[in-house]
């Protein structure tokens, strides 16, 4: 749903930026590493300030100190920029406060069992971020390096506060800290995919209802306690005026809506009276309701366009008129059969006179054309839905026409097919197109002839334009249909021929419908008829018009 102004486009739902957890896990690394350099530089540098921290190689340590801030200082830094090498940044950095721990370690004789346990957090962290195979690698030399850089310092020093058996027992704690935050990131990841699929889902949720909102024939809009519009959809746009993007007031844009929403805020009764909004616009009926119960301020308006309700109340009368007139065609099958097999016995009597003989062959006659009417009303009535395929339009024409002259005497009659050197492809369905055509065909054999001219009929096939859709054309050379009954030609039960049925055409437009082509009648210049069937290239979507 959209503002007042004419309805926008859906937003796209897109996942979150990608590398953003990343990203965040690595500024809280390199921060916590520059935490870890100011440290290992306040204990470095402490003998200038107090007496109780001693340093076995000043030197070593102050340099490894700054060293390592300054490394430190440039990847906080620089974080944004590690994005694009993650992998390799992050197994240099581990490899360099790994080496920066153990000097740090060997040069300052107080605290170096809690600069070793600084160092799980960098060796998790790798973890975290590293492939495991790589961060594994990692922590044993991480542990590698401890254990080798105590023993080098207890071949110096034997006092040395750290000992064989510990530097085994960190190097253990090293190991069992990338196990542990290697299933830790794991399932992090896992968590954080979840939810953000269980995001992406939501949004494509909220949007795809957002969607079948704004497709919506009926009208809806929300509007709030000040009778501010805050939402509304296409239809309920067009159904009170169109109004202009800046106009959000209800009783400005629509007065007699916003009567009866104050209407039923104040007695809870709705009007059930139809009413236009504006002019031009169908008359609806309006249909309020809370958001939820707990909702007192935001209200939400139906408006039921009414003439929808009355052609889909003509639709169900339509079609229960439909399978009653096939029921009763399927009655008056069996006395019509009855009737006409009735009256050829009696045309085969030899005592009959030819005033009887005449009123047998009218009889025949109008049997004829009642079981025609019968035929029609149960081929309505049981039509196969359609099954479009691509058809060649070309071969099409040129074999319908050859099977129509093999079936039909055609005499004097011309009947020919008119195709283009292009490949013309079209949507239908080959049975109903054959049925569609084969009637046209024959009603311009019938009907459009000059009196005492053969009829000359010509079955075309060509497209519109360069670009334009395909079409099937049947035209002929005749009279002519006058404009006020080509008007009423495609109605049901219109005929202008004492033993038409008047349900042909109405038929062969039906099919055309239900392959989603358009038949028409187009007439010709100089005299003549042309019906034009518009065929497809591609089927749209059945539902979705705005």
């Amino acid at each position: 749903m959209a503002t007042v102004a004419r309805p926008r486009s859906i937003i796209s739902v897109g996942s979150a930026k990608t590398g953003e957890a990343t990203r965040r896990e690595l500024y809280f690394f390199n921060l916590f590493r520059v935490l870890q350099a100011c440290i290992y530089t306040g204990l470095a540098f402490s003998p200038l300030a107090v007496t109780w921290i001693d340093l076995r190689f000043p030197l070593l340590g102050q340099v490894n100190a700054l060293l390592f801030l300054a490394f430190a200082t440039i990847l906080f830094l620089r974080t944004s920029q590690m994005l694009r090498h993650v992998t390799g940044m992050v197994s240099l950095a581990l490899v360099c406060d790994i080496v920066a721990t153990v000097l740090a370690i060997a040069s300052i004789n107080e605290p170096q069992s809690g600069i070793a346990i600084l160092l799980m957090f960098n060796i998790g962290a790798g973890a975290l971020l590293l492939p495991p195979r790589i961060a594994g690698m990692l922590a044993v030399f991480g542990a590698a390096a401890l254990v080798l850089g105590v023993n080098i310092v207890r071949y110096y020093d034997a006092h040395y506060e750290i000992g064989p058996l510990e530097s085994l027992l960190f190097g253990t704690a090293y190991l069992a800290s990338y196990g542990m935050f290697t299933v830790l990131g794991r399932q992090m990841r896992a968590t954080e995919a979840l939810a953000e699929q269980r995001g992406t889902d939501l949004a494509n949720l909220s949007q795809v209802n957002d969607m079948i909102i704004r497709r919506m024939k009926t009208g809806v809009l929300v509007v709030d306690d000040a009778n501010r519009i805050h939402q509304i959809n296409e239809s309920a746009w067009m159904l009170i005026g169109s109004p202009k993007p800046d106009l959000r007031d209800l009783g400005t844009v629509a007065p007699e809506l916003s009567r009866r929403l104050y209407h039923w805020r104040t007695t809870g009764k709705t009007e059930n009276r139809a009413v236009a909004l504006a002019e031009d616009v169908p008359e609806v009926l309006p249909r309020f309701t809370r958001l939820s119960p707990n909702e007192t301020t935001n209200v939400l308006i139906f408006l039921d366009d009414t003439s929808l309700v009355s052609r889909r109340a003509e639709e169900l009368t339509l079609s229960s008129l439909g399978r009653l007139s096939a029921s009763i065609a399927h009655e008056i099958r069996n006395p019509l059969a009855a009737i006409s097999y009735s009256a050829q016995l009696l045309a085969e009597s030899e005592d009959l006179v030819d005033a009887d003989k005449r009123m047998v062959e009218i009889i025949n006659n109008h049997c004829a054309r009642a079981n025609d009417v019968v035929e029609n009303i149960l081929q309505l009535s049981r039509r196969e839905r359609s099954r479009p395929e691509l058809v060649d339009v070309n071969a099409w024409v040129n074999n319908f026409v050859e099977e129509y002259k093999a079936s039909n005497d055609l005499g004097m009659d011309l009947l020919r097919a008119v195709t283009q050197p292009r490949l013309i492809d079209g949507l239908f369905d080959p049975q109903q197109l054959q049925q569609v055509v084969w009637n046209l065909v024959q009603n311009a054999i019938r009907y459009g002839r000059l009196p005492g001219e053969p009829a000359r009929v010509a079955v075309v096939a060509r497209m519109i334009g360069e670009k334009g859709p395909p079409v099937v054309e049947v035209v002929d050379r005749g009279p002519g249909i006058p404009p006020k009954v080509a008007a009423q030609i495609f109605e049901p039960f219109f005929t202008t021929h004492e033993y038409g049925t008047g349900l042909g055409l109405y038929l062969a437009r039906q099919l055309c419908e239900a392959n989603q082509a358009a038949l028409e009648y187009v007439p010709v210049a100089g005299g003549g008829s042309c019906f034009r069937i518009t065929l497809v290239t591609q089927i749209a979507a059945p539902a979705g018009r705005a």
